[in-house]
């Protein structure tokens, strides 16, 4: 009988974390030659080890208050000042907000914690350590997680709540907010523990945390350089709670002390990379354009 596509899959080699880290040609050859073993790899995994009525990925994980208020929105984009009543803005173009609904988390983080027990090669974030929870979520992205349903799930995320909520705050970025990019980032005191300040290569960028309620940490607080208040605001994270905040605000992650913490990071930027220019004004714009999808083609483009 001649092998599965998973089976093959899961009988790859995966580059040295040498060699990734220092983006070596042969991984960037490792993974196009893979691409459609990976692809079919990932689909497989799905029909044959996942139970979806269990981990089913849906709105239905996110908070309702923002669900019902998004969802009004996108009927009658009058309405969009329901969703913006559950932001708190923080900072300067930093907002803070429960997205999931922390007791409806552990659907996703079990469906999670398949993948990462699924032994599919899967390509870590650039320049984060080769830690089991560190992942490229994007089709654009090579080794991304290529499982279905988590692919609708993560664009309904991207095209129904984030680019919306992201025109709604900061309307200077449409027209730069066509294509996504996404990648999910574990911190730990014994692998990756901190960020250094830093700015995104994005125009807006949401950070959402995927721990459960009961999953305790300490440090790995976020500071936001408030560079119109001329101050640095610390924030730290809770079950299904997430941070949006325009890409060009400077940020960094504290120490992990204790515990760990896990994050999907989400960007929008355009095309071939796209950012607004530093300063650029903030317009009124009619609100049924911010309750659109784009009609764009993925360009292919990757940050890293």
């Amino acid at each position: 009988m001649s092998a599965t596509q998973l089976q093959l899959a899961r009988a790859l080699a995966l580059p040295s974390r040498e060699a990734m880290l220092n983006r070596e040609h042969s991984v960037q050859h490792f993974w196009y030659n893979n691409d459609q073993l990976l692809t079919q790899a990932w689909k497989e995994w799905e029909e044959t080890e996942v139970d979806t009525t269990t981990f089913t990925l849906d709105d239905s994980l996110l908070d309702k208050n923002l669900r019902e208020a998004v969802n009004a929105a996108w009927q009658n984009p009058s309405k969009e000042h329901l969703v913006k009543s559950l932001l708190e803005e923080v900072a300067t173009d930093v907002y803070q907000f429960q997205f999931f609904d922390p007791e409806r988390l552990a659907v996703l983080r079990g469906y999670l914690e398949k993948v990462w027990n699924a032994n599919i090669p899967m390509r870590p974030p650039y320049g984060i350590v080769l830690n089991r929870r560190g992942a490229m979520l994007d089709k654009r992205s090579e080794g991304y997680l290529a499982a279905p349903s988590f692919q609708a799930f993560y664009n309904q995320v991207l095209n129904t709540y984030m680019r919306p909520i992201s025109r709604l705050l900061f309307p200077e970025i449409i027209g730069y907010d066509t294509q996504t990019f996404g990648f999910s980032i574990y911190y730990d005191p014994s692998t990756d523990a901190s960020i250094r300040p830093h700015t995104d290569a994005s125009s807006v960028t949401l950070n959402i945390n995927l721990n459960l309620p009961g999953e305790e940490f300490s440090g790995s607080e976020l500071d936001f350089y408030d560079q119109v208040n001329e101050k640095v605001v610390q924030l730290s994270f809770k079950p299904g709670t997430a941070m949006i905040h325009k890409g060009n605000v400077p940020h960094a992650a504290k120490p992990i002390t204790s515990g760990d913490r896990t994050n999907l990071v989400l960007w929008l930027f355009g095309d071939n990379g796209r950012i607004p220019a530093p300063g650029s004004k903030r317009t009124d714009i009619d609100a049924k354009e911010r309750w659109t999808t784009p009609k764009t083609t993925p360009d292919g483009y990757a940050p890293f």
